[in-house]
């Protein structure tokens, strides 16, 4: 068995599997953290592991940037690999002044500036969510590590550079919305329409109030503490 995208093997990919979006950060978690990690695809520089964690087979796959790079793989993952459950980990900028550089944002919901909804629904607006299992642990565990997570609806934007950024993000924050990426909504419709669970993890590494940004070795040890709270719930 393969895609266009991935060339694993039937059975090559666990059920279970961490998505962040640079393939590298893919590879970091393979040898940091998976045992006896196998590479499984290379394709377009998109790498994909499995390896074990504390005796439990997991997988990492790299998903790219953007709502159409995670339709591809996230939908090839679940259609034609049987993966059921998929944590997102990667990183946001944060749209509140109170969320803070290198905290954790899990995302009960999403919303988004994307056609491809309308696309799929027509003049229904889906409103795609996460799985209550995953998220309820996600936080527990991110309490008991006293790691400060945040909960709530964030923003899949199809635009890193917007000119209109600014007066979407002042409307959106006004609605409750605290933080914004670009894969999050796809990730969440693709497994509605699977029936898998799936969770995104964001750790802040942009302020798009005050305009701070995390070194590179402030977004990797904050990067860590996530990483170790979704494979422990996964």
């Amino acid at each position: 068995m393969s895609t266009p995208h991935n060339h694993a093997s039937a059975g090559e990919i666990a059920e279970k599997i961490l998505l962040p979006g640079d393939p590298m950060r893919a590879k970091y978690i393979a040898d940091h953290f998976l045992e006896n990690a196998v590479c499984y695809n290379q394709v377009r520089g998109m790498y994909g592991y499995t390896g074990s964690y504390n005796g439990k087979r997991v997988s990492v796959q790299g998903t790219g940037m953007g709502m159409p790079s995670m339709h591809i793989y996230a939908g090839e993952l679940m259609e034609h690999y049987g993966v059921k459950k998929l944590i997102r980990v990667g990183t946001c900028g944060s749209l509140k002044e109170e969320l803070k550089l290198k905290e954790i944002v899990i995302a009960m919901g999403s919303t988004t500036d994307s056609n491809m909804n309308c696309d799929r629904f027509g003049s229904i607006s889906f409103a795609p969510i996460a799985d209550f299992e995953l998220l309820k642990d996600a936080y527990e565990e991110a309490r008991k590590r006293n790691i400060c997570a945040t909960v709530s609806n964030i923003f899949t934007s199809d635009k890193f550079y917007d000119e209109k950024g600014a007066e979407k993000n002042r409307l959106l924050t006004s609605y409750g919305i605290t933080a914004v990426d670009m894969e999050t909504c796809e990730l969440y419709t693709l497994a509605a329409k699977y029936g898998t669970q799936a969770l995104t993890m964001l750790t802040v590494s942009d302020h798009l109030v005050t305009g701070e940004k995390c070194t590179a070795e402030e977004r990797q040890t904050a990067f860590e503490d996530m990483i170790k709270i979704a494979l422990e719930i996964i």
